[in-house]
């Protein structure tokens, strides 16, 4: 009798792996990180992720941040 073996499924090795990268990319560009926001397109900050990953510069919002003058 040969040795049960774990196989991981490559389908959910890329949505960890997309999750670590969307979590980066809400450290960088200054998003709200929501773990129920992945693939979900209605929401801005998956938009401007998928942006980045198209290749085109996503809005940075610490640099939106950093214009707004406090009154």
């Amino acid at each position: 009798m040969g040795k049960p073996t774990f196989k991981p499924n490559p389908r959910s090795r890329q949505v960890w792996e997309d999750l670590d990268r969307y979590l980066e990319f809400c450290c960088d560009y200054g998003y709200k990180f929501n773990e129920a926001d992945l693939y979900n397109n209605r929401v801005y900050a998956f938009q401007q992720f998928r942006k980045l990953e198209a290749g085109k510069e996503p809005r940075d919002m610490w640099a939106q941040d950093a214009n707004r003058r406090p009154r």
